[in-house]
């Protein structure tokens, strides 16, 4: 029996949980099933195909909603009771280890993305704060522009470089990817929360060690950030608690005690970007250990373009430069990516015809620090 089997027959009993599945997503379940048997007529087989399917992809959505909100703790107990191994387990998750091969530039989202020229890498400062409380001005790391034309934007331009003895020569573009992340509540209640806060947004901001505030920089970032926000970071921190161990054990990363917590919702609009960059590349910020995106938007999704690319890099005079090998993530309603800080990234340019702000995509995206 397959883990998907295992998840996919336990799911009548977590679909009576209203924090995993709604009373009203519960009737759309019905009425689904309803329909699709009236839709078959006199053909059970066909009736018994179609209904087969529908359940199968709720099994899939219950599963990973269950391990959110009763945690890891669950999956193991049912994977451990049908001897299958923990590495496997039938959640949602997607570990993306392998680097997109050349090809032309991704013409819209929704399609993955080849490879790109190296960008420079970056480094980002940024004053730590008391724990438990989310860090203010985070401080992206920066390199050299790249990107002409950009909007007003802020970015962190930083002079020192964290010692190199220990770092890997080479670093992998891997990540872990958890669909339907949030409870539909949840994501409700975070998209309302955004948009009632809009005025509160500020032009992100580009640190140096040469100044003592933060600089525009437009040709290398370009978006704006929220950083009070103590409801949502309560929510996103509780579910990222919940699936962590999982999250490190397929990043091949050792678990650690989480000294520190930032977290931001950066709203990306037309023209907005982010160049190559990593988030733990100074001085200010080298405590950063795990950086995490959580993707979400109105519906349906007004813009195109902001895919997050994860770069596979190579150390280069002390710093990490990109290979010019990316894995690439389109952003999805309710999904969150991780991966290690270490790792170069970047925002491609989003297009947003409307440039209404609410029609922006966000995230709502952080670091745990060690």
């Amino acid at each position: 029996m397959t883990p998907k089997q295992i998840l996919d027959s336990f799911s009548e009993t977590l679909m009576r949980d209203e924090r995993i599945l709604s009373a009203q997503e519960r009737a759309l379940v019905a009425n689904l099933l309803q329909h699709a048997k009236a839709a078959a007529g006199a053909n059970p087989e066909t009736h018994e195909a179609v209904r087969a399917v529908i359940a199968s992809a709720i099994g899939e959505t219950v599963a990973q909603r269950a391990f959110s909100v009763l945690g890891g703790s669950i999956v193991e107990r049912i994977i451990e009771s049908s001897a299958v191994s923990v590495g496997e387990h039938a959640v949602r998750t997607e570990f993306m280890g392998t680097p997109t091969p050349p090809g032309p530039e991704p013409q819209h989202p929704g399609v993955k993305s080849p490879r790109k020229e190296p960008q420079t890498p970056s480094h980002a400062p940024k004053q730590p704060q008391p724990p438990g409380k989310p860090l203010k001005g985070p401080a992206p790391p920066a390199p050299e522009p790249q990107h002409p034309g950009g909007s007003i934007t802020r970015t962190v331009v930083t002079g020192s470089t964290v010692a190199t003895a220990e770092k890997p020569e080479l670093l992998r573009a891997n990540c872990v990817v958890l669909d339907e992340f949030l409870a539909p509540q949840e994501l409700e209640d975070l998209t309302r929360f955004t948009l009632e806060h809009e005025n509160d947004f500020r032009s992100s901001e580009v640190y140096s060690a040469s100044v003592d505030s933060g600089v525009i920089n437009d040709e290398y970032r370009r978006s704006r950030v929220l950083m009070d926000l103590p409801e949502p970071q309560e929510v996103i921190l509780a579910r990222i608690n919940s699936v962590l161990p999982q999250v490190l054990q397929k990043l091949g990363m050792e678990e650690f005690a989480i000294a520190d917590v930032e977290v931001q919702i950066t709203a990306s609009n037309d023209g907005d970007f982010f160049l190559c960059h990593n988030d733990n590349g100074s001085e200010g910020v080298s405590s950063r250990h795990l950086t995490f995106v959580y993707f979400f938007h109105r519906e349906p999704r007004q813009f195109e373009g902001g895919e997050l690319r994860i770069h596979d890099s190579h150390l280069q005079e002390g710093v990490y430069v990109s290979d010019g090998s990316y894995q690439t993530i389109v952003p999805q309603q309710n999904q969150i990516v991780f991966f290690p800080c270490e790792l170069m990234h970047e925002i491609t340019p989003v297009k947003c015809a409307s440039q209404h702000f609410a029609d922006s995509r966000f995230t709502l995206n952080g670091w745990l620090r060690q």
